[in-house]
């Protein structure tokens, strides 16, 4: 069934609610897969496993990267593809997609276990916390390529205006996730590489959903052999929309890299592992937000394409309000419950309790802001302009957040590892503030152009219907808004 007619008809609130709620349920349960590690292994293993998986996290990072990268390249360009009516030209991307899901994180994982201790070194382990690190992230990388494709692949679904069936996808093999950890760490005691087992346990098993979906279920778009052989416009295409959020998730990945060896040398393990649970809330706070921008992206998407830009404005407004209030909420409930939160994860450790309910109370005081720039960003992306969203997605987390890292714990210490977010929160949403401005005076020009030209239209075809000629004065009291 085309779903996509409901893109360019139905009200902005009643559209954007119906594609952000799966969104925002499917980002936050797939942000559970990280979060339910640390929580099991914290218990069932010790603190110094969550260090160990605060370690891996990087490494994890570069290959969601990946999945970014292709995923939500080829789903910008599906998207608008789709709003031009050439569903052939949205399948043949969708297949260059998947190919390019496969080969990345193989090659990624090579080269990861070519160098696995000194990659898990650079990363942030010590001889102590090394062991763990490898149990752990020598499972994940062997399969690498079943997580690449289960959340390169989801995207597509969106796209084509089914946010729904990608909800059910994550969410099932989130919940396969949380009961496997369960079994294989706290009854089994497979320690940290049960939990590791079971996250790719979910992931194969929301793969094999996505895929039964493409092949043998309703789906508009279907994954076809002949679209299966790379074509080198379709790659470039599909890099460079998607190269902005993959820079933002290597950038993540650096500053992750950069903070865990600042916080070795100025906390130890115990701060490494405190940044674990603070990072684990964090993900949980910015993934309802990310959801909202996903849900957005494929409205964003093929309005602009149908030039429907009235349609395109509201849709950013109302997706920022609400991913402010969802900033805003967050914010609230870290401040009020941190020394709760930060208990889940530490079982009778009042000293990483204390240090971790601390780094919350700072990490997050400007994460309100938070929305406003992460859909502002996102924004971008969506419409095909490679070039502001990079630089927007990359403002915050490398061309601010690396240099305030590096500069504010010499003066600080541990403390100017905890006041970095906050400061580059601030300053990246003011620069995200600029770059949307100047692209809504963009649109409103464009408007002018497009409503200039059918008033000219309107004055030839009125002119050719009574038989007489436009004259230049008519057509120039048109253009500028003249009956």
């Amino acid at each position: 069934m085309d779903n996509t007619n409901v893109l360019k008809d139905e009200k902005i609130g009643k559209l954007l609610w119906k594609f952000s709620w799966p969104a925002v349920i499917t980002m936050v349960v797939n942000s559970l897969y990280n979060i339910i590690d640390r929580i099991f292994v914290g218990r069932g293993v010790g603190d110094i496993a969550i260090a160990a998986t605060t370690v891996a996290f990087p490494l994890m990072l570069i290959l969601i990267a990946v999945s970014v990268l292709i995923g939500v390249g080829a789903t910008s360009l599906i998207s608008i593809r789709l709003g031009e009516k050439k569903p052939e030209e949205a399948e043949n991307i969708a297949g260059n997609a998947l190919v390019l899901l496969i080969l990345l994180p193989i090659c990624i994982s090579v080269i990861y276990f070519l160098f696995t201790d000194p990659i898990l070194a650079f990363f942030g382990a010590d001889a102590e916390v090394l062991p763990y690190a490898r149990d752990f992230t020598n499972i994940i990388m062997a399969a690498s390529a079943f997580g690449s494709l289960s959340m390169g692949l989801v995207n597509f679904i969106r796209a084509e205006g089914n946010p729904r069936m990608a909800m059910y996808t994550q969410v099932t093999g989130t919940l396969i996730n949380i009961v496997l950890n369960y079994i294989f760490v706290m009854r089994l005691g497979w320690g940290i590489k049960g939990s590791a087992l079971a996250s790719v346990c979910g992931q194969i098993f929301s793969l094999v959903w996505v895929l039964s979906y493409y092949l043998l279920g309703p789906s508009l778009l279907k994954l076809r052999l002949k679209n299966l052989q790379l074509q080198k416009n379709l790659v470039i295409s599909i890099t460079a929309i998607g190269f902005a959020p993959f820079a933002m998730q290597l950038a993540h990945s650096l500053q992750n890299t950069i903070m865990n060896n600042a916080l070795m040398t100025y906390g130890g393990n115990m701060a490494l592992s405190a940044m674990g649970i603070v990072g684990s809330a964090a993900t949980l706070l910015f993934m309802p937000i990310i959801g909202i921008s996903q849900g957005a992206q494929p409205i964003i998407g093929f309005n602009y394409g149908a030039q429907q830009y009235d349609r395109v404005r509201e849709v950013l407004k109302k997706a920022v309000i609400v991913g402010t209030v969802i900033a805003l909420g967050g914010t609230c409930a870290l401040q009020l419950w941190a020394t709760e939160i930060a208990g889940l994860f530490s079982y009778n450790n009042a000293e990483l309790t204390a240090l971790t309910a601390h780094a919350m109370s700072v990490f997050f005081l400007m994460f309100p802001v938070a929305g406003f720039q992460i859909i502002g960003s996102q924004y971008f992306q969506a419409v095909g302009k490679p070039v502001p969203s990079t630089i927007l997605g990359l403002s915050r987390q490398l061309l601010l957040f690396v240099p305030l890292l590096l500069i504010l714990p010499r003066y600080w210490g541990l403390e100017g590892i905890w006041r970095t977010p906050p400061i580059a929160d601030l300053l990246s949403a003011l620069i995200t503030g600029v770059f949307v401005y100047l692209e809504m005076k963009q649109i409103k020009e464009r408007e002018r152009l497009q409503a200039a030209d059918s008033r000219k239209v309107t004055v030839e075809k009125a002119a050719e219907k009574e038989g007489y000629p436009v004259l230049k004065d008519q057509l120039q009291t048109a253009e500028h808004g003249g009956a």
